[in-house]
């Protein structure tokens, strides 16, 4: 697909949003991106320019400055990642200018940070509100999203696009590791997964668990590990490139991610793809890709995530996993969530706002 008119994507400087821009600009859309510093992507034929704005919520000249690219670049559609002040500003600089907003909801967006203050949640609404659509990789977050504006809810389409994964085709060779990658925050309970770990090894001692990513409470984990005496059974591998990642994946046979919300993640599409056995907070978001027992295991309480741990392992080590979960899951994954796939669905949400 070629098109003049470039996306002009707003957002931060995440690695995501990178991803996302590379992804564009691989399917031959131009691409302008504006983000909240320097994005890291490399110089593409079809990435036109890449500036940096302020757009955090005291920037009062963000919208203008925004304004400024629209009419600059004419873009066909402006792409705001988040319904935080990126969102907000992206809305009130397309107001009047005829081009349509796509906006990006990310989960913590509108499922956590409306509760920080009455400003915030003003701000988020607004941002809603101004989008001619709204994009989420789970459907529960677009539901969120919906409940948060209540009656005065807004006209924006909504549709379901995963951020899907790259399809390596690596077949895994697991073993008898347990892999953690979620960042090393409050909100993903590390902690919880260590404890687990820690009581899980007095019947399966010759079990590993690799605590990858990083975060404010790295050292305090590290801590954690020693005070258990696990220590030696759990590898801190920090973070990874995704070479080295996609490795993790194939080397584990049991995936662990229990934060306390969540939309659908990366992480979990990428372990599913590789065949883990996933061991998931029970969120709305991981009912959507896990039936509890069936393809995974779904845990509501903390104190019982070594007995799913156990119940996780014993499915891999009869054979049984092979194939049932570990076969469909890979499947699954290939049918509604790779990453070029997701890419072609933006491109048609796009077409189809500009024709209307």
């Amino acid at each position: 697909m070629k098109t003049d008119a470039p996306v002009l994507v707003i957002g931060s400087a995440s690695v995501h949003v990178a991803r996302f821009v590379r992804g564009l600009c691989a399917a031959g859309q131009s691409v302008v991106a504006s983000t909240h510093g320097e994005l890291a992507v490399d110089p593409h034929p079809a990435l036109l320019a890449t500036t940096t704005i302020d757009l955090g919520v005291r920037n009062w000249r963000a919208p203008q400055q925004i304004r400024k690219l629209i009419s600059q670049w004419t873009p066909r559609i402006v792409h705001a990642h988040q319904a935080n002040s990126v969102g907000w500003h992206a809305g009130r600089a397309v107001r009047g200018s005829g081009v349509p907003l796509v906006l990006t909801l990310w989960g913590s967006d509108v499922l956590l940070t409306p509760a920080i203050s009455p400003l915030h949640r003003w701000m988020i609404k607004q941002a809603l509100r101004s989008a001619t659509a709204w994009t989420a990789d789970s459907r529960i977050v677009l539901e969120a999203a919906d409940a948060l504006l209540g009656s005065r809810t807004a006209a924006a389409r909504r549709v379901w696009i995963p951020l899907g994964i790259d399809d390596s085709g690596v077949a895994s060779q697991p073993e008898k590791r347990i892999l953690s990658c979620r960042l090393h925050k409050p909100l993903y309970r590390i902690d919880a997964v260590i404890r687990a770990f820690a009581r899980l090894t007095k019947t399966h001692a010759d079990w590993t668990l690799e605590v990858a990513a990083s975060g404010t409470e790295s050292e305090a984990l590290k801590r954690l590990a020693a005070e258990l005496d696990v220590i030696e059974r759990i590898e801190f591998s920090g973070m990874l490139s995704p070479h080295a990642l996609a490795l993790s994946y194939r080397r584990a046979a049991v995936y662990m991610s229990v934060p306390v919300s969540d939309g659908t993640s990366v992480s979990l599409l990428e372990a599913m793809a590789a065949g883990c056995v996933p061991v998931l907070s029970d969120l709305p978001a991981n009912r959507e890709w896990v039936v509890d027992g069936l393809n995974g295991f779904l845990v509501s309480d903390l104190d019982r995530l070594d007995q799913a741990m156990q119940q996780a392992i014993g499915l891999w080590e009869s054979g049984q996993w092979a194939a049932t979960g570990g076969a469909w899951n890979p499947q699954l994954i290939r049918r509604k969530a790779t990453f070029t796939r997701n890419i072609e669905q933006f491109l048609a949400l796009y077409a189809q706002l500009r024709a209307g």
